[in-house]
């Protein structure tokens, strides 16, 4: 008989046996765990369960729903994810003129890093239009000399594309409250400094300026506060103080924004991270689960 292969995740306070209780319950009604990652983190804990459920006993919504209140009486969050129904989550890249960050984006999705659907490239200049067709992807722009009826277009955009996810690569304008909070930790930034060093405007001109010796870039989910959202990922590079300028602090780091950001997408994409108490927490993620058994059937 075919598997029908689903990941349980679970999220919660750290407890003594929640293992056993999930464990315990999908066992008595006929599922089969295949792999299991667990760990705890800041006294948080998180997991990720592969189950077969060729052999269920119950209906799946039963299962499904009696999950969930198993997961309540416990103080845990439980989500369950069929492997033949995950939809691939809808990406929307917003740029201006800048193309290094854009270029990692679409180099890493065509060789199938980032495991989503780039649905549109979003624009206040249309510099980036060629990059765009050559990718096949649709490009649209519209001027950030009237601001309010700029985000009012970008907003129309991102609800008829339907969109998961925002990825500002290099867009570099501030998103209104109303676009924030309708895309709640789903719209990750790059900013050219280590938050929360050097929030704002010119981040290397102020590295460079206070003599740093040591600066980076951090890739970070958006919220109403600027630069001040859930960091996902760092990265630095050093400063030769009295011998780089300031174009060579640029350059530094630039060759580092594009790769922090592409990793930051992939991490999300992939669901290896999660948002608790305004911290990101990394997790096993289910992707991994389902990309080892698609390899495996490809096999």
């Amino acid at each position: 008989m075919p598997k029908v292969l689903a990941v349980v995740s679970v999220l919660g306070k750290d407890q003594k046996g929640v293992v056993a209780q999930v464990a315990t319950f999908l066992a008595e009604r006929g599922a089969n765990i295949e792999d299991i990652e667990q760990r705890v983190v800041s006294g948080l804990f998180v997991m990720d369960m592969l189950v077969d459920l060729a052999d269920l006993t119950c209906d799946l919504s039963a299962l499904i729903t009696g999950l969930i209140e198993r997961g309540k009486s416990i103080d845990m969050d439980v989500r369950v994810h069929l492997h033949g129904q995950r939809r691939p989550k809808k990406i929307a890249l917003l740029v201006s003129k800048e193309a290094h960050c854009l270029a990692k984006l679409l180099d890493d999705h065509k060789a199938g890093l980032i495991q989503g659907d780039i649905v549109a490239v979003l624009s206040n200049h249309p510099d980036l239009e060629p990059m765009a067709a050559a990718a096949n992807l649709p490009f649209a722009w519209k001027s950030h000399n009237d601001l309010e009826q700029h985000f009012a277009w970008l907003g129309e955009q991102l609800d008829r594309l339907g969109v998961d996810l925002v990825v500002l690569a290099r867009y570099m304008r501030i998103l209104p409250p109303a676009i924030v909070s309708k895309f709640r930790f789903r719209v990750i930034n790059i900013h050219p400094s280590l938050l929360p060093h050097f929030p704002g405007a010119a981040p290397y001109r102020q590295a460079f300026e206070s003599g740093v010796r040591v600066s980076g870039c951090t890739a970070h989910f958006v919220t109403e506060q600027l630069d001040e959202g859930p960091v996902i990922l760092q990265d630095v590079f050093h400063i030769d103080v009295g011998h780089d300028n300031l174009d060579d602090v640029k350059e530094k780091g630039l060759s580092l924004e594009a790769g922090v950001l592409s990793k930051a997408v992939q991490l999300y994409l992939n669901e290896e991270l999660v948002v608790v108490d305004g911290k990101v927490i990394f997790k096993p993620g289910i992707s991994r689960f389902f990309h080892q058994t698609q390899a495996a059937e490809r096999a």
